[in-house]
């Protein structure tokens, strides 16, 4: 019987020490540093996307890692095995975005529902993310850089940015409505200024670095109030898309 108690208590204390390492490297403490991650397509990968822009929003005491796959939707980028090496990352946040190739025409690896896929992927991402106690921050699409006669944007991923956003209230968790904010930027600058953020010439989708910085902005402003606590990891307060 000593021997069980022996036992239990070992394995109490080893739960507490694991918990305690948890809590010591927690965003909470004053000193401590972040791992934050990006789950996405090729809009956040370095590549591409906004990714790098963000990064560089951040100071010596947040490391970002990058886990953005281009091509890759919700569930082509689960199903390729990818989500393993982010949770072995350990980080405190991890922001989610997909959209533009869970979108028809994408082929039946890639497509989601917004109804009901899509959200099914978001809330294993959700799921996968709370189990090692970081947090989830979910992202809508940016959107693409195609305007209308009027000169404000035609986008066609409004039903996943909206499921984004409705799963993100049904689990309870950040949201950054990337979506919303893009467009808002775009039809505000128009169509000229908009085309000197293109990846290449013609390419209304991906971004230069100026893209990338004016996308980084944006989510960064958006995480300041979903957010707070990463506001103090911040470089600067200072916004490129004040200066459009």
């Amino acid at each position: 019987m000593r021997w069980l108690v022996a036992a239990s208590s070992l394995l109490v204390s080893s739960v507490v020490v694991a918990q305690t390492d948890r809590v010591a490297a927690s965003p909470s403490s004053e000193n401590a540093s972040i791992t934050i991650a990006l789950i996405g397509d090729s809009t956040v990968e370095d590549y591409s996307g906004w990714g790098v822009a963000f990064r560089k929003r951040f100071g010596d005491q947040a490391e970002v890692l990058n886990f953005a796959k281009g091509g890759a939707s919700s569930k082509s980028w689960y199903d390729g095995n990818r989500m393993p090496p982010v949770l072995d990352a350990n980080p405190d946040y991890v922001l989610i975005q997909f959209g533009h190739n869970d979108q028809p025409g994408k082929g039946p690896k890639r497509e989601t529902d917004p109804a009901t896929t899509y959200r099914d992927q978001l809330k294993r991402y959700v799921a996968e993310v709370k189990s090692i106690g970081a947090i989830p921050i979910i992202v809508s699409s940016v959107t693409r850089r195609r305007f209308d006669e009027n000169d404000q944007i035609r986008t066609t991923l409004g039903p996943w940015a909206a499921a984004a956003q409705e799963v993100a209230t049904d689990l309870d968790v950040p949201f950054v409505d990337l979506h919303k904010r893009s467009i808002e930027l775009h039809n505000k600058i128009g169509p000229e200024a908009s085309m000197e953020f293109n990846f290449k010439e013609g390419d209304l989708t991906h971004f230069n670095e100026k893209g990338g910085e004016a996308m980084a902005d944006l989510v960064i402003d958006e995480l300041q109030s979903a957010v707070p606590s990463l506001t103090k990891y911040l470089k600067t307060s200072s916004s490129h898309t004040d200066k459009q």
